[in-house]
């Protein structure tokens, strides 16, 4: 049933309204919103559309049809409501709040942040609305102005969980590692054995990123001690044993992975990759012909082109590279590993001119250059 039916509709007989128009609305208001914390939605709908057949521009009405209508996920119709009440209530708060939080849903972040700073314009401490203009902000990756609003409220609120929390992901989404990592690690100080398993898992990846890998496997390890297949603490463990070129231990938790997700070709490579680099080439393959299988993976076939080069089917590799970099020419992996191709069978005029072909494109590449370097005449 539409919410636009529902406006046209009266409520059973059984729940019969109280007498007299001002408190039949009272009541009924209250009922509603009374459901809409208990996640009755349809019963809300009801109450508030009832009201809105006696007065069809109601505030309260009108703002919680919008909020019933937003928890539905139907942002789009919500928005109508919430401009509905605002053209007859201007600026009426709870109808900005649900307008601003629906463009946020619908990812039009900009248009969230003008409602909420036109809110602060009367309320410029208001904690809530500054944390999500800051998040906004975020989103939109403007870092000086969601880094201000977000220190604007610890100022106010040292210990502010969500700007704290908010922090760390500023500073990780522009790869400032360390700094994330001071303010996760004060959200683990101030929570202890409470903290959110995320925070756990964030202090991980920042030690991940900074490849201090024996670090962040306590994190890890702790998260996965509260969740035995949390999926971000398993691949943080996995990640953190390649890096630290202990393959039996990153094919542990890569197979486990495995275990509730088996058609992961992402995670499926990873693991052929862990298996051709201790040596295990049939199960690599094994591995990366199950990604294949799922559908073509560029990662999958590099693996096959290593093992092959691994086992001095030079031929063979070249080949499967050159399919490649007809698909993916900007990706200097693959030129560099043509190139190792061709100087391993003594063609050093072939492997010049694979790495050329690359810097003909204009992209600098350090790696490219630096064995051009060493092995042009």
């Amino acid at each position: 049933m539409s919410d636009e039916t529902l406006f046209t509709e009266t409520l059973p007989a059984s729940a019969p309204p109280p007498d007299g128009i001002e408190v039949e609305i009272s009541d009924w208001s209250k009922r509603g919103y009374q459901f809409l914390k208990e996640n009755k939605i349809g019963e809300a709908v009801d109450c508030f559309t009832h009201i809105l057949v006696v007065d069809e521009n109601n505030n309260y009405a009108l703002v919680g049809m919008g909020d019933a209508t937003r928890k539905r996920g139907n942002f789009r119709d919500a928005l109508d409501f919430y401009q509905r009440c605002l053209t007859c209530h201007p600026g009426n708060n709870y109808a900005l709040f649900g307008l601003a939080d629906c463009f946020k849903a619908l990812n039009q972040f900009h248009k969230a942040i003008a409602i909420w700073e036109q809110y602060l314009l009367h309320d410029d401490r208001n904690i809530t609305v500054l944390t999500r203009v800051a998040d906004a902000y975020r989103k939109v990756r403007d870092f000086k102005h969601s880094k201000a609003v977000y220190l604007r409220v610890l100022e106010m609120e040292e210990l502010n969980p969500y700007a704290i929390i908010g922090l760390g992901h500023l500073h990780y989404d522009f790869k400032e590692y360390r700094e994330a990592l001071f303010y996760w690690e004060k959200m683990l100080e101030t929570s202890q054995e409470k903290v959110d398993i995320r925070v756990l898992t964030s202090i991980g990846n920042c030690h991940r990123k900074l490849k201090t890998f024996p670090e962040g496997i306590p994190y890890f390890e702790k998260a996965l001690s509260r969740d035995t297949y949390n999926f971000y603490a398993l691949f943080g463990l996995a990640d953190c044993y390649r890096g630290m070129n202990q393959q039996d231990r990153s094919v542990e938790y890569w197979n486990r992975i495995l275990e509730q997700d088996p058609r992961n070709k992402v995670i499926l490579t990873r693991a052929g990759d862990a298996y051709r680099n201790k040596g295990d080439f049939d199960q690599a393959v094994e591995y990366y012909e199950r990604a294949l299988n799922i559908e073509f993976d560029t990662y999958a076939v590099l693996g096959l082109a290593l093992v092959a080069k691994a086992q001095n089917r030079f031929d063979e590799a070249a080949a499967s590279l050159q399919r490649l970099i007809q698909q993916d020419p900007r990706n200097y992996r693959l030129y560099l590993e043509l190139a190792d191709c061709r100087l391993k069978k003594g063609e050093r005029f072939k492997a010049v001119e694979t790495l050329e072909e690359f810097q003909k494109q204009g992209i600098r590449c350090a790696q490219v250059s630096e064995l051009l370097e060493k092995i042009r005449p």
